[in-house]
């Protein structure tokens, strides 16, 4: 076989190889072909996205534009007790409730005093007033059967709560006040404006002074106008007296007439003798 048998040779070759690669990728495409119209079609569900975190809450920013809070705030400064606080707010799940007296109430504050206060002290007393839980209004009514009641102090340090009529109530021992308004109220951050200063009685011991007796009512006179009946009887009063002194006069007048009767009788009967 000479050279151009070869080459016509390989050149079959080369195009049986062809063949063969196209008849094999046009037999793949088929069976694929068949396969996708036997299989159901894949539906791709997106991806929900992820919940938005909670807004930060700033108890410092809060504090200071709500209510007359200046004292309050400067003792959670200074104990650096806001630092808990706003940790308890933004990076726990539990949340948090904080009780802020105001202003008012530190100032009518006479005995006991807390310039004597050490410096834990009054750190334990910031903590006093804040429970690390979020607490609605309305959630405490199931406080008011749950005996007492944590706070961040720890500790012995609780508190009792009331619900009476959907008025908070809120007793520490030597403090007794009630949940006057709300600051904000916003899961997980809730912050109630309270008439006092919550004292615990881990700090100033349990010898708590009697509260003071309530002041006595003042009874209630009505004027002489406003009382037609009481006036009514001293007016009846007069005129029964005034009668009664006519009639007397009555008598004696006739008593005396008589007996002058009787004597210008008798000297009569004397000059006719």
């Amino acid at each position: 076989m000479g050279f151009a048998g070869l080459v016509f040779i390989e050149i079959l070759n080369m195009d049986s190889i062809k063949f063969f690669m196209c008849f094999t990728t046009l037999l793949f495409a088929y069976a694929q072909a068949a396969t996708l119209a036997e299989s159901p079609p894949i539906i791709l569900t997106p991806t929900p996205a992820p919940a938005p975190a909670p807004d930060y809450v700033n108890l410092t920013e809060l504090l200071s534009v709500a209510g007359p809070f200046s004292t309050f705030l400067k003792y959670l400064e200074s104990t650096k007790v806001i630092e808990t606080l706003q940790n308890q707010a933004n990076n726990t799940e539990e949340g948090i409730t904080l009780f802020v007296p105001k202003d008012k109430a530190f100032t009518s504050l006479k005995k006991p005093s807390l310039s004597n206060l050490t410096a834990d002290q009054l750190k334990q007393l910031c903590l006093f007033h804040a429970l690390p839980h979020y607490y609605s209004l309305s959630d405490f009514k199931n406080l008011s059967d749950a005996g007492p009641v944590n706070t961040l102090a720890g500790g012995s340090y609780t508190l009792n709560f009331t619900d009476v009529s959907g008025t908070v109530h809120i007793g520490s021992g030597w403090t007794n006040t009630q949940v006057s308004s709300s600051v904000h109220s916003t899961d997980p951050v809730a912050i109630y404006q309270v008439n006092y200063v919550l004292l615990p009685e881990a700090i100033f011991g349990t010898d708590i002074p009697p509260p003071a007796p309530a002041p006595a009512p003042v009874p209630d006179i009505a004027p002489v106008a406003d009382a037609p009946e009481a006036d009514g009887g001293k007016r009846k009063g007069k005129v029964a007296s005034s009668s009664s002194t006519s009639s007397s006069d009555r008598v004696i007048g006739w008593s005396v007439w008589r007996c002058l009767m009787m004597v210008v009788v008798s000297v009569g009967f004397a000059v006719a003798l």
